[in-house]
């Protein structure tokens, strides 16, 4: 049996990017609770979009958290991201009757439309794709939501559709990535 070494991706320091100075009033505020780690998370990635490394390193020092404890519930929570996301995020359902209703149809389409995999962001930082469990709304299938936006009863003519007028949308409004 051949082992293949796994390439190291190249971290991309985004400490130049980053006002690590705003995470200030959040950390005043939770410093001293008891039980302030998510919140910390939830408030910092409110600010970013996500969670920096720096922000990490920034609320291990300033606070008792350990770096090891705050990467294990942030990994651990779904809601909490360690990369940026795009503009849009995109969740098509994969739960058992958007999967029987052909969601896979679904996500093929807008990977071919974005040229994305499931888990990436576009190139110009606009739409992220997800694949979810279950999005509540099983009379719907196969269902996506984009934002607070649900679109159901899905074709893949239709995916295409959603995606290429949302594209239509926002060609000359910049975006805040």
């Amino acid at each position: 049996m051949r082992i293949t070494r796994i390439k190291k991706e190249k971290v991309v320091e985004e400490s130049a990017t980053v006002d690590l100075s705003l995470m200030d009033p959040i950390i005043e505020k939770y410093k001293f609770y008891k039980g302030n780690m998510i919140p910390l998370l939830q408030h910092t990635q409110e600010l970013y979009g996500f969670i920096p490394r720096g922000a990490f390193l920034k609320l291990e020092k300033e606070t008792n958290l350990t770096l090891s404890d705050m990467y294990g519930v942030a990994s651990f929570y779904a809601q909490f991201r360690l990369k940026p996301v795009g503009k849009h995020i995109i969740k098509v359902c994969h739960g058992t009757a958007c999967h029987v209703q052909n969601a896979n149809v679904i996500t093929e389409a807008i990977q071919e439309e974005l040229g994305v995999k499931d888990g990436e962001t576009t190139a110009d930082g606009l739409f992220t794709l997800e694949s979810v469990a279950c999005l509540g709304c099983c009379s719907l299938a196969p269902v996506m939501m984009i934002g607070d936006e649900t679109f159901g009863k899905l074709t893949e003519k239709s995916t295409r559709e959603v995606i290429r007028n949302m594209r239509e949308k926002e060609k000359g409004t910049p975006c805040k990535n």
